[in-house]
């Protein structure tokens, strides 16, 4: 799997945001059709994920990163 970008998420949360593509894009399907069927919690999630995108994708990164085994 390929780390995520944070301007790849920027970017989708940008256009797509209030569809919820940008969480689809970190992996959290719950959170994604939450916001796809609430227009982006009423855009309140979109607020709350303008300040909080890169510390999301740095924890999706961390998590892959341990679940993914050490080739030797």
């Amino acid at each position: 799997m390929q780390p995520k970008s944070v301007g790849t998420a920027y970017l989708l949360w940008f256009f797509l945001g209030a569809l919820g593509v940008h969480q689809f894009y970190l992996g959290k399907t719950g959170r994604g059709v939450s916001m796809l069927l609430t227009f982006g919690w009423l855009t309140v999630g979109l607020w709350i994920d303008l300040f909080t995108l890169p510390s999301q994708v740095r924890k999706v990164n961390a998590a892959a990163a341990v679940a993914m085994p050490v080739a030797v």
